[in-house]
């Protein structure tokens, strides 16, 4: 399954994609985990435990866009070249797809591990951006991977998404099964979620309302009464979190019972979910056609709707085909 963690700057998102990312990595048998850092500040590998040092070694994915363009467009006679490739082609007949977990170039070159779970991230802003890039250019090296990506039982792509709303400036937030929006008892972290629930409404995009930092009873109230039946599951005040805003990351069984039993929740509906490839490959070729005619087209000096394969859609059959 493919899972995003979205929500309001602060509340605590990047932290709950890691305790749900060490949860799965803690079970037993031990599924097949794929963490991938979208978000523009990268605290992701940090929170599962990487040093400063660990954490700058992980090579960026969309330094390497070109390097990940070749591979996945395999022999695609669709797609002419890799620098015809834009974030939003989707994959056709003769496009290299990938699993998550599996031994590829792009995984090896690419993807590192933090104590016991691959991380790949997408690369931050830093200063030679300022003013001349954009940065969801970095993130369409997810964004193309995921296209890519056939997913089946017991795998999971978890993806720590930029804060607020700029998560819908590409269509990478209809890339999942299920979006986790992280939500604190507040005004301002409660209006974010109606703003991404409004956007994602047109695209049925599956979102589920974590509560985070719920300290009592009228936290809870509020909460229930601001998102209704969206509310999932809470996590409340942890020391265990505390101690990783520190630096000290225990292990994931010394989460207090209440918390890791929110993270079992979140397991059990992103596992009831079913798969829906043909709507997957739709709303791929949507984005496709609209980047096309946005901005593709001009900067490619031909017409990108042409690389959309009409007879192909992803899936098991596909991957082993």
């Amino acid at each position: 399954m493919k899972i995003a963690f979205v929500g309001k700057g602060g509340s605590g998102k990047t932290t709950l994609a890691s305790l749900f990312l060490r949860h799965l990595a803690a079970e037993r048998p031990a599924p097949a985990v794929l963490a991938l850092d979208a978000d523009i500040n990268q605290h992701l590998a940090a929170a599962l435990g990487a040093t400063d040092e660990q954490a700058r070694a992980i090579p960026t994915l969309g330094e390497h866009l070109a390097q990940i363009k070749d591979y996945l467009r395999g022999d695609n006679p669709r797609i002419l070249s890799a620098e015809d490739m834009v974030k939003t082609t989707p994959p056709g007949r003769g496009s290299r797809l990938v699993r998550v977990e599996e031994d590829n170039p792009l995984y090896r070159d690419y993807v590192r591990e933090v104590e016991g779970i691959r991380v790949g991230v997408a690369g931050p802003f830093d200063a030679d951006d300022l003013g001349v890039a954009c940065y969801h250019s970095k993130v369409g090296a997810v964004e193309l991977l995921l296209n890519h990506m056939v997913d089946g039982a017991d795998e999971y792509a978890v993806v720590d998404m930029t804060a607020g709303a700029d998560s819908f400036a590409s269509g990478l937030f209809t890339r999942f099964d299920v979006t986790f929006l992280v939500c604190e008892p507040t005004v301002r972290s409660v209006g974010v979620y109606r703003q991404y629930l409004g956007y994602a409404r047109d695209f049925g995009v599956k979102v589920a309302v974590v509560g985070n930092k719920v300290s009592d009873a009228d936290d809870l109230a509020f909460l229930r009464e601001q998102v209704g039946a969206d509310l999932l599951t809470w996590v409340g005040r942890s020391a265990h979190v505390r101690a990783a805003e520190r630096g000290e990351v225990r292990p994931i069984d010394a989460l207090e019972p209440e918390n890791r039993a929110a993270l079992r929740a979140m397991r059990e509906l992103v596992d009831g979910v079913e798969k829906d490839w043909p709507t997957y490959q739709r709303q791929a070729v949507e984005f496709h056609v609209r980047n096309a005619r946005a901005w593709g087209d001009s900067r490619s000096g031909r017409d990108l709707a042409d690389q959309v394969d009409p007879e192909f859609v992803p899936g098991p059959v596909a991957l082993f085909a």
